[in-house]
């Protein structure tokens, strides 16, 4: 297919049930299957819970760059392809990325694409996941691009984007996107380089390649002062780089207008007298070296505590040191002299080497010293582990990278005393001892009138459109199969009867109620075989209106 010739086109309005893309034609619902495979991550919302973790976004703290002759030469010359943004933690690089692609939205000719790393998650810290979320906003933004992705995608299906070749094929599905003439001006932002745990050489060789071969594609990128960032993207002939710690007055003047807005919030919440606002404002302006995060921990600590007088207020204030370690450092200390100082140490090891964000309900399962009247106190003592972990929605998430990093490099000896290889073996223990308090004996339930006989005849064909609707009907195709050789083995000779039934039922109608579900309900049913165990069960379901019903053979095809 000519690049030159890629343009969507819906035909068949009644059904639209094809889409032209160049010369091929595609059925309409792998279309939709292809964007929902694609999707791991929506960056968008990403974007949003990032903001609205770290307490919103305000302008004020990001405008200076937007004003950065750095900045400004990268927008403005052709040649000037990758800007590199890179600083220290806690600096608040991710929150100006946020920033700058809001700005960048108000230029209707962008089309914006970005990822933002994340270590402490693991579907958002590897390179394959990165090209997944930038490819998926690509062809969200401009559908004429799907076409790069449905080439292959409809003959592999999901393992397209999830088998060993992934990073290999997504790599030249972006190129190809890339280099497409219908491709929008396109501006494609990736943050915290150095939290992309898995693949972050390759990704770097990519970024090095891409970003160096059209002035129709810019790049923007931030990441911490590694050194092997450093030697790869050094390396790099057209970038700028804006090195945060060599702008420290605006990055002051940035965390000053901060701390004005974290003041008045706390002077609202604790109704602080202006002498009260005065002094904690001029603390953390004296303190904060240029960082956001320390406010943030400070402030949010602040308003934690239950301190009412102003000399207390102020007391506290004052034994917040300088400097994230230092305040990560005294947080530990905190937690070691609190009554839940085993709980509170067992819970940040347990955060510390996990591979995702755990659940409130996981935590419970996965937590040695807590019993079972301590779950409703969960969330207070979460809170209770200095400012390290933060809880969102019933997810445990830690507050910044910074804080895990803490905790593994500078206070293993108090969170981790018998190792990393340990804890991960506890864990690993804990959850076999939960699944075996669940777990039966397959041969209990797979037998004859029993709860899965029961759910295939009573709930089959409403799965079946629930399948549909979630575009799932080659998983639940498997599942079929799979079940029916577990019954097998377990002699059950009417479930493995029903079971057949079912399976040649799925096979036969998978394609219409892939593309409309509610087939479920009408073509699937009245064009099965008159003794179709299924069709007997939910005959109730058959269309009322339909007066004549074709008749069908008796039993299903010995294809099948």
């Amino acid at each position: 297919m000519a690049q030159s010739t890629s343009h969507v086109q819906l035909l068949n309005a009644h059904d639209q049930s094809k889409v032209q893309i160049g010369n091929n034609y595609y059925n309409d619902s792998n279309h939709d299957r292809c964007i929902t495979d694609l999707r791991l991550t929506d960056p968008r919302d990403d974007k949003e819970r990032i903001q609205d973790t770290k307490g919103g976004l305000l302008r004020d703290s990001y405008s200076w760059v937007l004003n950065h002759d750095n900045f400004q030469r990268w927008r403005d010359d052709p040649q000037s392809l990758l800007l590199w943004i890179k600083g220290d933690p806690g600096k608040g690089k991710t929150m100006l990325l946020c920033g700058i692609i809001d700005e960048l939205k108000k230029e209707r000719d962008n089309c914006l694409s970005y990822f933002f790393c994340q270590a402490t998650e693991e579907k958002l810290s590897n390179a394959t996941a990165v090209l997944r979320g930038l490819i998926y906003l690509l062809v969200v933004q401009q559908p004429s691009l799907i076409w790069h992705v449905r080439e292959k995608h409809d003959h592999a299906g999901r393992s397209l984007f999830e088998d060993s070749n992934a990073w290999y094929a997504l790599r030249g599905i972006l190129i190809a996107i890339l280099k497409d003439p219908a491709l929008k001006g396109t501006v494609i932002i990736i943050d915290a380089l150095d939290e992309c745990v898995t693949g972050l050489p390759e990704l770097l060789k990519f970024i090095i390649e891409q970003s160096s071969l059209t002035s129709r594609v810019k790049w923007i990128v931030s990441s911490r002062n590694w050194q092997d960032i450093e030697e790869k993207l050094g390396r790099t002939k057209q970038k700028v780089r804006l090195q945060l710690e060599l702008n420290q007055d605006s990055i002051s003047k940035a965390v000053d207008i901060y701390i004005g807005c974290k003041v008045k919030e706390l002077a609202d919440l604790k109704n602080y007298d202006k002498e009260t606002r005065d002094a904690v404002q001029r603390h953390l302006v004296g303190n904060a070296d240029g960082t956001f995060l320390w406010v943030a921990l400070v402030c949010k600590d602040l308003a934690d505590s239950k301190a009412a007088r102003k000399r207390h207020t102020l007391s506290k204030l004052k034994s917040f040191p300088p400097g994230l370690d230092p305040l990560y450092a005294r947080m530990i200390e905190q937690i070691s002299i609190s009554d839940d100082t085993d709980i509170c140490k067992e819970i940040l090891a347990i955060a510390s080497v996990v591979y995702r964000p755990i659940t409130l309900e996981e935590l419970k399962v996965l937590v040695e010293l807590l019993e079972e009247d301590d779950y409703n106190d969960l969330p207070q003592i979460i809170k209770a582990c200095g400012s390290f972990l933060t809880l969102r929605e019933g997810v445990i998430y830690f507050v910044h990278q910074s804080a895990k990093d803490f905790l593994i490099n500078k206070a293993s000896d108090q969170i981790l005393p018998s190792g990393t290889a340990h804890q991960h073996y506890a864990l690993f223990s804990r959850s076999l001892g939960a699944l075996s308090k669940t777990l039966r004996q397959v041969n209990d339930i797979l037998r004859d009138n029993g709860n899965v006989h029961g759910f295939i005849q009573e709930k089959y064909l409403y799965w079946l459109e629930c399948l549909g609707l979630l575009r799932s009907m080659s998983e639940g195709v498997k599942a079929v199969h799979k079940l029916e050789a577990l019954v097998k083995n377990a002699e059950a000779q009417q479930l493995t009867k029903l079971l057949r039934d079912a399976r040649r039922f799925i096979l036969s109608n998978r394609r219409p109620i892939e593309i409309a579900p509610l087939q479920a309900y009408t073509s699937a049913l009245v064009f099965s075989p008159e003794h179709s165990l299924i069709r007997e069960l939910f005959k109730k379901e058959e269309p009322g209106w339909m007066i004549l019903k074709p008749r069908m053979e008796a039993d299903w095809n010995a294809c099948l």
